[in-house]
C-alpha cells in the first residue's frame, strides 16, 4: 500500500474516533435545554403539583367574640323595668287613718301613709268594713289599671273618700271601720283600724279608689 493511500485510511480512522468521542458529550450539552424539569414540579397532564397545606377555616363567632350574647349590643344589655321589684301596697306596708270630711252625709277621708323603706303601688279600692257588721262598702268610680297605679315612694301618701248618706233610719251607727288593700294576690293583710265616731251605715255607703290628693277622692 503506498503511503498516501496508508495516510488516507489513518486519517479515516481518526476522524471516526473523534466523532464517536464528541457524541455523547453534545447530546449531554443539547439535553440542558430539554424537558428536565423535576416531577415533583411538573404540571402536565396527568401530574398534579405538589399539594400545599389547606389554609386554616375562619373562626365563627363564639360567645366571646364581638356577634355573641354577651356583647354589649347583645340582649343581655339592656335595662330592666324600674317597676319591676316594686309590688303592691299591703296593710303591712301602711299606716290608716280617717277623718271626718262632711258631717251632714257621714262621709270620711281615708288616708294611707307608706311606712317602709320602699315604694310600693297603691291598687284600686280599698276594701272598708264597719264594726262588727256585715258587709262592706261599695266601689265607687273606676279605677286606674295595675300599669298606671298609684305609686307610693317611702312617707308619700293617698287617698279615698268613703261616702255615706243622709239618715233615714234604715241604717246603724258604728265608730270604728276597717281596712284591708288590694294588692292582685291571696296575701292575707291584718286589716287596719280607724276610729269613725257617729259614721251612719247603710246600703249607700261607697269608697273610690285611691287617688294622689283629698280634693279628688272626695269629688266622685
Amino acid at each position: 500500500m503506498s503511503t498516501v493511500r496508508r495516510a488516507a485510511v489513518v486519517l479515516t480512522a481518526v476522524s471516526a474516533l473523534a466523532l464517536t468521542a464528541c457524541g455523547p458529550s453534545d447530546d449531554h450539552a443539547g439535553g440542558t435545554d430539554g424537558p428536565t424539569a423535576s416531577p415533583t414540579k411538573s404540571t402536565g397532564p396527568g401530574k398534579s403539583a405538589t399539594p400545599s397545606k389547606p389554609a386554616k377555616p375562619a373562626a365563627s363567632p363564639g360567645k366571646g367574640s364581638s356577634g355573641g350574647k354577651g356583647s354589649s349590643g347583645g340582649s343581655g344589655g339592656s335595662s330592666p323595668d324600674p317597676d319591676y321589684d316594686v309590688f303592691p301596697c299591703s296593710t303591712y306596708d301602711l299606716k290608716f287613718t280617717a277623718s271626718l270630711a262632711e258631717p251632714t252625709t257621714s262621709s270620711y277621708l281615708l288616708k294611707i301613709t307608706n311606712k317602709g323603706s320602699k315604694a310600693c303601688t297603691a291598687l284600686g279600692h280599698p276594701s272598708v268594713t264597719f264594726g262588727d257588721l256585715d258587709g262592706q262598702a261599695t266601689k265607687r268610680g273606676s279605677a286606674p289599671s295595675i300599669e298606671h297605679a298609684l305609686r307610693l315612694e317611702p312617707g308619700k301618701s293617698a287617698y279615698a273618700g268613703l261616702m255615706g248618706g243622709v239618715k233615714d233610719g234604715g241604717g246603724k251607727t258604728v265608730n270604728m271601720i276597717a281596712m284591708t288593700m288590694d294588692t292582685e294576690s291571696d296575701l292575707a293583710q291584718t286589716p287596719l283600724k280607724a276610729a269613725t265616731p257617729g259614721l251612719y251605715v247603710s246600703d249607700k255607703n261607697s269608697v273610690t279608689a285611691w287617688m294622689n290628693n283629698s280634693e279628688d277622692a272626695l269629688s266622685l
